[in-house]
């Protein structure tokens, strides 16, 4: 009988300020703008830029944003992240531990963590709680936890969840999530995306002639669809909406939490949420697929500068989907995942050392 491998998991998420105070967010945005895969400008131009322009201004907003939806027991990301976790522990014998890209808890701290828990551990798999690939998110997730791994030489296989926009048992978890809302009288079910400069798309296609080249490249088959974040939302988008029965002109798409004046994915929803009154939009469902634990983005920007948007411009009923969080079907898909029930799960992305 073949020696069962002990394993550890990891659950990886974006990250948060270790408080609201200023200090503390100026250090949490400057080491996450200051990641080349999010603000992809030569280095020397991206400190000035940072340093000297979008962290002194944007750190005071921020850190009265992070004061709205922060909670006695901290971030609501980092909370719900380790709400997740513990769930998740209850349904799995492995251990399960939580890092964040940026601030705490960090990735070593996890890496470390698994080990003190069980020094025989053979095999970690990292479950990045990104469902689309982009560099800004997925890759450099992975490619930090990768570097860390490398630089500290740990005694097992390291190995990754894929990115999951299509995969049935979150979709199945996400209809689910999203069908009790659709109960109440709508005239429009937005699906708000976190937003991409387009150039991201176009840099992340491996085919140099894809994206971003037609108005229909995302429905044109391409292996570029593997790295393509704006094909896979909408992927996300007619899966679910097909699943709950949503009618095609009920269905709107945007994305949201532009940064700076260049293009950026369209269209945005800062924008769609003022024009849709004037469009017959009166009551609007709104939901954020990207995210798996609510975070500052949806619990500030959507739930809060969203619906006053909404309804100033003339809308009635804005009713926002919380993200999956803790909803039993997706705690059940993440352990579906490390049961084997995904075949690319743990198999197309993994590191061992040699």
């Amino acid at each position: 009988m073949a020696e069962h491998v002990k394993r550890g998991i990891i659950l990886m998420n974006l990250g948060s300020p270790d408080s609201t105070e200023v200090p503390d967010v100026k250090k949490y945005l400057t080491e996450f703008l200051m990641d080349g895969r999010v603000i992809d400008y030569p280095w020397i131009f991206r400190k000035i830029l940072i340093s000297g322009i979008i962290v002194p201004t944007r750190s005071p907003r921020s850190a009265e944003a992070y004061k709205k939806v922060w909670t006695k027991e901290g971030s609501p990301l980092v909370v719900i992240t380790k709400q997740q976790q513990q769930a998740l522990q209850q349904q799995v014998e492995e251990p399960v531990e939580i890092a964040m890209r940026y601030g705490n808890p960090s990735m070593e701290q996890a890496y470390e963590n698994l080990l003190q828990k069980d020094p025989g551990i053979k095999e970690v798999i990292a479950i990045p709680l990104y469902p689309h690939y982009a560099m800004s998110s997925y890759e450099t997730a992975v490619e930090h936890a990768k570097t860390v791994y490398r630089k500290k030489a740990y005694p097992f296989k390291l190995s990754f969840i894929d990115p999951f926009y299509d995969n049935e048992h979150f979709i199945t978890a996400l209809t689910d999530s999203i069908r009790p809302y659709l109960q109440q009288p709508y005239d429009q079910v937005l699906f708000s995306y976190h937003g991409l400069p387009q150039r991201h798309m176009t840099k992340a296609d491996p085919t140099h002639k894809h994206c971003m080249q037609s108005p229909d490249c995302c429905e044109v088959a391409s292996v570029a669809h593997k790295t393509c974040y704006r094909h896979q939302c909408r992927t996300t988008t007619r899966l679910v909406a097909d699943r709950l029965q949503i009618p095609t002109e009920k269905v709107g798409i945007s994305f949201q939490s532009r940064l700076g004046r260049e293009e950026w994915l369209k269209p945005y929803t800062a924008k769609r949420l003022e024009e849709l009154p004037g469009e017959g939009v009166k009551k609007l469902i709104i939901l954020c697929p990207a995210f798996v634990s609510d975070c500052l983005e949806t619990l500030e920007e959507i739930a809060m500068e969203g619906r006053e948007s909404f309804l100033h411009a003339g809308g009635e009923t804005y009713t926002l989907v919380p993200c999956l969080n803790i909803h039993p079907l997706w705690i059940t898909a993440m352990k579906k995942w490390i049961d084997g029930e995904w075949v690319k799960a743990s198999t197309q992305n993994e590191v061992q050392l040699v």
